[in-house]
């Protein structure tokens, strides 16, 4: 028996009572893949550590090999405990909007529409999203080549998004020996301030002329420490970089080397703006769907960055991110999703297989 909306929101309120940090997601992993197992999936956990659901629906007519339509969300979550509760038609837990939601949400879908002729869906729930390795998405990226991709990432049921900005994370150390406080020496406190305030003013002199956030390079000081020993003293910024499709982490990296005169820079976590192309066969599906629902779709462009930046690239396939719930409310204490909206997204999803495969709107 296909399992139910009732059913998928069973499964979504117990994964989120699984906790699964970035790097910490095996149980949930399992659970997961327990869960499609039982829905009618040939279902497993890959060497990377990914819940992997496959509903085969074998050849197409003349025997073609059956088209691919990968559903790849995450299973990680930050850090944080949010209660998982259910009030006033919300649904609490970390998670529940990024991105176990969508997720849920996509295996919820793929099970109710179930296997069809001349098409195969893999819904895969990869590790290690949100800890900027993308451990599970760099994993799929070699061993799959779908012809349709969708991300499970928050948009809102009604909203499509097309793109995802860039990204570099940046780690400054800077040393300087000991010195009293009263004498002209500048700390190593006052040195990594220094930094950061002309990384600002770069960053506003490249940002000029350009009004949308989606063009710009958009800075943020995500952590500041320092210490000392009584000899020698060490101040440390954790700086992050959301960049435009113009500027790649190469160009930013440079930038920034040019910038300092500081012991040490150190660079890691850099993803490229990937944007995907507003005319294909899977925006028409969405569309479509959207109005069904009796709504008027709307397109996003992120500000942060997901696993499309990862495959969008290699795989080269008519791609967007969906899922129900507001991204506002990512990383947040009050993390919720609407449980209407979300049913109203696996609507939505179950009706996008269903005008990919059984009309000519994928082709």
């Amino acid at each position: 028996m296909k399992p139910t909306i009732d059913d998928g929101l069973t499964m979504l309120r117990r994964s989120l009572e699984i906790p699964s940090l970035s790097g910490e997601e095996a149980e949930a992993s399992r659970f997961l893949a327990g869960w499609m197992a039982q829905a009618g999936f040939e279902s497993f956990v890959d060497e990377a550590g990914n819940a992997v659901g496959v509903l085969d629906g074998g050849p197409g007519e003349n025997g073609s090999p059956p088209r691919d339509v990968v559903l790849l969300g995450h299973i990680d979550t930050v850090a944080g405990d949010v209660p998982v509760r259910v009030e006033d038609g919300k649904l609490f837990g970390r998670g529940a909007v990024d991105a176990k939601g969508p997720l849920a949400a996509f295996a919820t879908a793929a099970a109710m529409a179930g296997p069809m002729s001349g098409w195969r869906f893999v819904v895969i729930g990869a590790v290690e999203e949100e800890a900027a390795t993308s451990k599970g998405a760099h994993f799929v990226a070699d061993r799959y080549r779908p012809d349709f991709c969708i991300i499970g990432e928050p948009s809102g049921w009604n909203r499509i998004t097309l793109g995802y900005k860039g990204r570099l994370l940046t780690t400054v150390s800077v040393v300087r020996s000991m010195s009293h406080t009263a004498g002209p020496e500048t700390s190593a406190p006052e040195k990594a301030v220094e930094f950061w305030q002309r990384v600002q003013r770069r960053m506003a002199g490249i940002n000029q002329n350009r009004e949308r956030a989606w063009d710009q390079v958009l800075p943020s000081l995500r952590g500041f420490s320092s210490e000392s020993d009584g000899l020698t003293e060490t101040a440390l910024l954790h700086l992050g970089f959301r960049l435009p499709p113009d500027i790649g982490p190469d160009d930013l990296e440079a930038e920034l080397r040019a910038l300092a005169d500081v012991e040490i820079l150190e660079f890691r976590g850099g993803e490229t703006a990937f944007r995907a192309d507003k005319n294909s066969p899977l925006v028409r599906a969405f569309l479509a769907a959207i109005r069904a629902q009796g709504e008027r779709p709307g397109f996003v462009l992120k500000t942060g960055t997901s696993d499309m930046n990862v495959v969008g690239p290699v795989w080269q396939c008519p791609i967007v991110a969906y899922g129900p719930g507001d991204s506002a409310l990512d990383h947040t204490p009050h993390e919720h999703v609407e449980i209407a909206e979300w049913q109203t997204g696996v609507s939505v999803l179950a009706a996008v297989l269903k005008n990919l495969t059984e009309s000519d709107i994928g082709t």
